[in-house]
């Protein structure tokens, strides 16, 4: 699947560690290797990495950059340690519901909210965000763009769209929003969206 994306021209793949997210280690590294060796356009991997020795090791097999979600929330010091010590490869994904974060593969609520959880992350140095809707992630209906304009006009910093996605139009709106970018996932699998299709429509 890496490579058929990266032939309809895919810029950079999105890897998300699904069993790392549960368990809190990631659980498919052979894998993510195999695919960072063999494709040449960058990839950015997330999914339960919860310590710096984690992200440099995904670092040195090949990603470009890493994602956080958890660990953003529940250890801030470790944040500014990544951040000064990788730099642009940090990347946090805030994961809302309802306009408050969620953790731990989505399955814990909390009581922070998206606005102020980003300005806390910019203060320890974050400098790029993804922003997913959890409630229309894999919906195929269309994302939050409320809540997108929200972060943007919160943070002043690159913000990635996720969740919800499902046409191209939604890729349109979301580029004259000013959203950096946009993860598309089952839209992608189910045929919704033809990828060099939709490439083409937002580059014209």
């Amino acid at each position: 699947m890496a490579l058929q994306w990266q032939s309809l021209g895919a810029t950079r793949l999105h890897i998300v560690d699904l069993d790392g997210a549960a368990t809190g280690e990631p659980g498919n590294l052979d894998i993510i290797s195999a695919i960072a060796s063999t494709i040449f356009i960058p990839i950015e991997v997330g999914g339960g990495i919860r310590s710096v020795a984690t992200m440099e090791k995904l670092l040195k097999l090949g990603a470009d950059r890493v994602v956080l979600g958890t660990s953003a929330v529940n250890n801030p010091e470790m944040i500014t340690e990544a951040c000064r010590k990788f730099c642009q490869a940090i990347v946090v994904s805030i994961d809302a519901r309802g306009g408050f974060v969620a953790t731990h593969g989505w399955k814990k609520a909390t009581e922070i909210s998206v606005v102020n959880f980003a300005r806390s992350l910019v203060d320890l140095g974050v400098r790029r965000f993804v922003y997913t809707d959890i409630s229309r992630d894999g919906t195929l209906t269309e994302p939050n763009y409320t809540g997108l304009f929200e972060l943007m006009d919160t943070t002043k910093f690159p913000i990635v769209a996720s969740g919800g996605i499902s046409s191209v139009m939604h890729l349109k709106v979301l580029k004259k929003l000013g959203a950096e970018g946009a993860i598309i996932g089952r839209a992608l699998y189910t045929g919704a969206i033809n990828l060099a299709q939709a490439l083409a429509a937002v580059e014209s």
